[in-house]
């Protein structure tokens, strides 16, 4: 410290500087392996994130495409009812008038025709979407579980660390294996 600051350091300040100092194996193993497990919990948390942000992007997507498909069968609908309306407007209008709605008809036909062929089309993108969104998913939930596991297998060995107690670090290290294998089969 400098100038005329008191500080007074805690005990667990001591003992870590006196761990680091003091050649003891156990506890620079275990800083190292935190480290280690740190950095590939970052990765895998990071990896997760991305995974869970690619699931909603494709699942905005897939919600955009059923609106729009929706949209178009309104659409249709519509067309529907006036191609009904030129129907009875055939049927009761003189001769002289049906070869007008007769085209009407036909027009209103055609126009269906091609706003079906849209609207399936964009159900069809829609689906593909959401099946997109699922499989993007899939990794999410193992890369979460693995990350868990490589948080508690941190806490395991800062744990070991303050208590001794060997079984610990081997909790530590089982704890990260399983999460570092769940992170993999999350690709599998």
């Amino acid at each position: 410290m400098s100038g005329n600051q008191f500080h007074v350091h805690g005990p667990h300040e001591h003992a870590v500087e006196h761990g680091a100092h003091g050649g003891d194996k156990l506890a620079s193993r275990i800083a190292v392996m935190t480290a280690v497990l740190s950095t590939l919990g970052a990765i895998m948390s990071y990896q997760g994130g991305h995974t869970q942000n690619e699931a909603m992007m494709y699942k905005n997507e897939a919600v955009l495409k059923k609106t729009e498909a929706s949209d178009q069968w309104n659409f249709y609908q519509a067309k529907s009812s006036k191609q009904n309306l030129a129907e009875l407007g055939l049927a009761l209008a003189p001769p002289d008038r049906k070869a007008h709605y007769e085209a009407e008809v036909a027009r209103y036909k055609k126009e269906k025709g091609e706003i079906e062929i849209e609207a399936k089309k964009l159900e069809a993108e829609a689906k593909r979407n959401n099946e997109l969104s699922e499989k993007a998913l899939h990794p999410h939930h193992r890369l979460a579980q693995g990350t868990t596991l490589i948080q508690i297998a941190i806490s395991l060995a800062a744990i070991t660390v303050l208590t001794r107690r060997t079984w610990l670090y081997w909790g530590s290290i089982v704890a990260s294996a399983t999460g570092l294998l769940l992170s993999a089969l999350a690709y599998a």
